[in-house]
């Protein structure tokens, strides 16, 4: 398998972990709020991870994505099965996507969002399915922070870059080894 496969394989086991994590909430925690501890539902969250990856499958044919663009669709942060089905969808379409090598413009706000404060910037598709990537595990790791604060026990992996998991497993293995 490429690289370009990996990356959109291991797009699609982050948006998996997603679909998994919503399947075993318990009534009412996607949509809890604790304010001050956090503002931001587990919903809320999930609903900001899967509109970049729309923003990124809406703009690949005009090779223009505009992460700024996003429609902020209430439904999927306080439906849990719309939610589910829109990270279903997007598992999906990326499967789709027929070459890795599109050359990009991207948007996203670096400043206060203005168009000079949010210059286009050059990519290609296989930098933003990285992008993507860690972009969906920083929201997975408040996202696990929040499921502990509600008291629902997460997979201690969850939100957590794969470089860390490596190096724990090396570290756990060097120290089995020294024992």
């Amino acid at each position: 398998m490429n690289s370009y496969s990996s990356l959109v394989q291991y797009n699609r086991h982050c948006l998996q972990q997603g679909i998994s994590l919503m399947q075993c909430l318990p009534p009412g925690s996607f949509r809890r709020v604790d304010a001050p501890v956090y503002e931001s539902s587990i919903g809320e969250h999930c609903r900001h991870i899967v509109e970049h990856y729309l923003c990124f499958l809406a703009g690949i044919p005009d090779e223009r994505i505009d992460y700024d663009a996003r429609q902020r669709d209430l439904r999927i942060s306080s439906d849990l099965d719309f939610a589910k089905a829109e990270f279903e969808r997007v598992c999906s379409e990326l499967d789709e996507i027929e070459s890795e090598n599109v050359s990009l413009s991207i948007k996203m706000a670096g400043t206060n969002g203005t168009e000079e404060g949010s210059p286009w910037s050059r990519s290609t598709i296989k930098r933003e399915l990285q992008y993507l990537q860690a972009h969906t595990i920083h929201h997975y790791a408040l996202i696990s922070m929040i499921m502990r604060i509600q008291g629902i026990e997460t997979d201690r992996a969850l939100g957590v870059a794969p470089s860390t998991l490596r190096h724990h497993m090396d570290s756990n293995m060097s120290v089995a080894r020294e024992s």
